[in-house]
């Protein structure tokens, strides 16, 4: 089937990842085995789509690792390379959807979409919200352009970056705590408000990292570590972390970025090893800001960490994994690793305007232009 710019069929490809969407009652708990199949068997298409499956694999998304992320990485520029298909949908589990949609952004050069999508309710429930989130998935993979890697859930359009999950049971599972949501989605209208703020995307990562880490030749994928400081907070799992071979840490510090004078210490020595250390804040949303001595953040970027402006915990530590795997897993010049890891968390950079912005508009709108 040829992909069509007439407002024809929308040829879609869904890639089958697991989590809630595809579990099923256990006996004892739910965990993901309904294949990609039967989760699309639950949802109407959207008019004028036609959808093809792959089954990738098959996890609940606590257990999803960077090797599952590379795999999915590689199979979406795979299936982008057929001129054909006009956009990806991916079923995911929602514990680690923000940093696999995270990951797959920060290296998506595509004007074609790929969205994530997954529920928070099991397949099969009476009251399930899978097939209506996937719907909606649907719907916005097969109208708009240019917008990079989207979050579409609970009727609601994100951009991956900066976008979190904020509920651990409520169908309204996604936001960004410090911005406004993209779009939103119903009614058989995509409506995009704004346009996402994206760096340069990444090239892919060395194919010496498999999506097989047990493959004689795989090279390991570089450690990076999150370490929480709180009160009576002290370097010792920071330091533990170096340790264990950490080529990335990321610190979770506290209000606009601050820890004690002995953690201040422990990342100047940890850089000087050659860890490239980014700090994040434990509050949901704000920048980062250099304001505090005595171990805040003035101290912690003269030890030379990097402040993550927005970026939490989950996609800083994705931030610091894409830019060590772009410069040979940490072994590289170090000043380059650096740079790199700041365009990363510093972000926007768009030449283009995106097709699908420019205030509100229509999903058909978007599709004329597209």
């Amino acid at each position: 089937m040829k992909r069509t710019n007439d407002g024809g069929t929308r040829r879609i490809v869904v890639i089958s990842t697991g989590g809630t969407i595809a579990s099923r009652w256990q006996g004892t708990g739910y965990a993901a085995d309904a294949s990609g199949n039967d989760v699309l068997a639950t949802a109407p298409l959207p008019e004028g789509v036609a959808v093809e499956v792959v089954d990738l694999f098959n996890v609940n998304s606590s257990r999803v690792t960077a090797a599952h992320q590379l795999a999915l990485l590689r199979t979406v520029h795979e299936i982008l390379a057929d001129p054909g298909v006009d956009g990806i949908v991916i079923t995911h589990g929602t514990d680690t959807l923000e940093e696999t949609a995270f990951f797959l952004d920060l290296h998506h050069t595509d004007a074609r979409p790929v969205v994530l999508t997954g529920a928070q309710r099991p397949f099969g429930t009476g009251d399930g919200d899978g097939p209506g989130n996937l719907y909606d998935a649907l719907q916005v993979a097969s109208s708009v352009r240019d917008l990079g890697v989207l979050v579409v859930f609970d009727g609601r359009v994100h951009a991956a970056r900066g976008t979190v999950k904020t509920q651990t049971l409520a169908a309204d599972a996604f936001s960004d705590p410090s911005a406004e949501r993209l779009g939103r989605v119903g009614f058989s209208r995509v409506d995009i408000e704004r346009q996402p703020e994206r760096p340069t995307p990444l090239p892919l990562p060395a194919a010496a990292y498999k999506a097989d880490p047990e493959a004689p030749d795989a090279v390991p994928v570089p450690r990076v570590a999150i370490v929480t400081h709180h009160s009576d907070g002290d370097p010792f799992l920071l330091n533990a972390a170096v340790g264990a071979g950490a080529r990335g840490i990321v610190l979770v510090a506290t209000g606009a970025g601050n820890a004690t004078p002995e953690i201040a210490a422990a990342v100047a020595d940890a850089v000087a090893q050659g860890v490239l250390v980014a700090v994040t804040s434990r509050v949901p949303a704000g920048p980062l800001a250099e304001i505090y001595t005595g171990g805040g953040a003035v101290d912690l970027v003269a030890a030379g960490a990097l402040l993550t402006g927005t970026l939490r915990a989950a996609q800083a530590r994705i931030a610091l994994l894409a830019t060590l795997l772009a410069d040979g897993g940490g072994a590289g010049d170090p000043a380059r690793s650096t740079a790199l890891l700041r365009r990363l968390l510093d972000g926007p950079v768009r030449a283009e305007p995106a097709l699908a912005t420019g205030g509100s508009r229509s999903a058909s709108a978007v599709a004329a232009r597209a």
